[in-house]
């Protein structure tokens, strides 16, 4: 069971403010990985909101399973990604995760350490996906909790409607963090539902219900663990509203244009780094600390980024092992490598 966050050590400090610093270093490498045309897809960052995927994944425990979105990067980090294996994902290089067959964050992982249940782009679906693995757990007499995030945009979706309303009857151990970060897309949170309240939705669907200030590292930290440890106990789902703002386009092809200028520049003065960081100067932890932190995370980023760079792209002839389906469909070979087969054997 994680301590409250009033309790946590000086090193449990410094290493959500390792993990949050993580986050932003690694996602400034990728915008200038993208601007330099290496990456391949898109690059949906997370600037401004990453107390919400550091704090929330941080009081996870040893078996505890979570799916992180587009956003939150931090997350992984937290439980265990390597930014080595992110560069390469993004690059859709051989040594990522899904070895150059998937992109971004689409990837995951099961262990009994704790799973990262992969994610899929279809808005609000990973809630159905979550009550049914955390129920499986639950009939196995696990103590496994899950948690999830999800966008303001999601919850108007049925997919979410459908998933949470199952898991709050089901009273299943899951913990649903919605960033309210102000625009789904370019749609304000006022145009996509009437209600901009999304904690009013827990008392709609009948399970407890909390909001946290999610640029509050600490904050997000204490609202999410209480919200485990009562999933634990068989107190079912939590709904929790993050106040938080995206401070990027939905993606780096977006400039955000939509937004006001001057909403930009009020939330400015909430980012959560350097929020966190006049917190831990204010509890005796000096500047050489925290610069020492960033030192230590340049250092090993370059050699990061430099592995996954020289990881090469994937041979078309490992497109389709590890990829499943029914054994009775004959997929046809790709023509790129009944190409190379064929080129090899010329030779």
């Amino acid at each position: 069971m994680k301590p409250p966050a009033a309790e946590l050590s000086r090193a449990q400090l410094l290493e959500i403010y390792r993990f949050l610093k993580l986050n932003r270093m690694v996602e400034e490498k990728l915008t200038n990985l993208y601007r330099q045309g290496k990456i391949v897809g898109g690059l949906y960052r997370s600037l401004g909101q990453e107390a919400c995927s550091v704090g929330a994944a941080y009081a996870l425990d040893r078996g505890d399973i979570m799916t992180p979105l587009i956003r939150n990067l931090g997350a992984i980090f937290v439980r265990g990604g390597q930014p080595r294996h992110i560069f390469a994902q993004y690059m859709a290089r051989e040594g990522g995760p899904t070895k150059g067959r998937d992109l971004n964050t689409h990837f995951g992982w099961l262990s009994e350490e704790g799973s990262n249940i992969a994610v899929i782009s279809m808005l609000g679906d990973m809630v159905s996906v979550l009550a049914g693995a955390v129920l499986a757990e639950r009939m196995k007499g696990k103590p496994t909790v899950a948690l999830t995030w999800q966008g303001d945009g999601a919850t108007s979706t049925g997919a979410f409607h459908e998933g949470f309303n199952f898991a709050c009857v089901q009273k299943v151990p899951l913990v649903v963090v919605i960033e309210n970060n102000k625009w789904a897309y370019s749609t304000p949170t006022s145009r996509q539902t009437s209600n901009t309240r999304f904690l009013d939705r827990a008392v709609s669907y009948g399970c407890h219900g909390e909001a946290v200030d999610g640029n509050d590292v600490l904050a997000m930290y204490e609202v999410t663990r209480r919200a485990i440890e009562r999933a634990r106990d068989g107190g079912g789902v939590t709904l929790i509203e993050a106040d938080t703002m995206r401070m990027r386009g939905h993606a780096e092809h977006d400039d955000m244009g939509y937004v006001p200028p001057e909403m930009v520049e009020q939330w400015k003065g909430r980012d959560p780094i350097a929020n966190y960081e006049r917190a831990l100067l204010g509890r005796g932890i000096a500047q050489a600390e925290l610069d020492a932190v960033v030192a230590e995370l340049e250092a090993s980023l370059a050699e990061d980024l430099a592995w996954a760079e020289a990881s090469p792209f994937p041979q078309p002839e490992t497109a389709l092992p590890g990829v499943y389906g029914d054994r009775d469909v004959r997929v046809p070979t790709p023509p790129l490598v009944l190409e190379r087969q064929r080129r090899k054997g010329g030779r």
